[in-house]
């Protein structure tokens, strides 16, 4: 650390497709990035790839542990998959999840402006207005 106290990082968007997962946390002022890479193996067993699909999903939502409120964005395939999969397995994780919404791939600062406007929606239709 630098010297200056952590600050909390309540929110958190993620991108997450097969390959990857980029996890960014943020604050109103500060944004901390964490990614998060499948093992890629190259073989025709069906049980072995849906077993790699786990450990990385699971690694995901490790990723995510302490974090209140997530957005999870990505393709439809990618987050229908991890959704599947957190409410199977991960319901602790489950219950931090906002929402899922399909988007292209963007930079990180397009996701946490995605995420923060969420968010903001959320609050504003629930009657806590920001």
């Amino acid at each position: 650390m630098n010297g200056c106290l952590a600050m909390p990082l309540h929110h958190a968007v993620v991108f997450v497709d097969h390959h990857c997962a980029k996890i960014l946390q943020f604050g109103p002022e500060h944004t901390q990035e964490r990614k998060v890479h499948a093992q890629l193996h190259l073989s025709g067993q069906e049980e072995y790839k849906t077993r790699s699909k786990q450990a990385f999903f699971g690694k995901v939502c490790d990723g995510l542990d302490g974090v209140a409120e997530v957005l999870v964005v990505g393709g439809h395939t990618g987050i229908t998959d991890f959704a599947h999969y957190v409410q199977t397995h991960r319901p602790e994780a489950a219950s931090h999840i906002a929402g899922y919404a399909p988007v292209e791939p963007s930079s990180g600062s397009d996701l946490v402006a995605l995420a923060r406007q969420w968010f903001n929606n959320q609050a504003q239709m629930n009657g806590l207005a920001a």
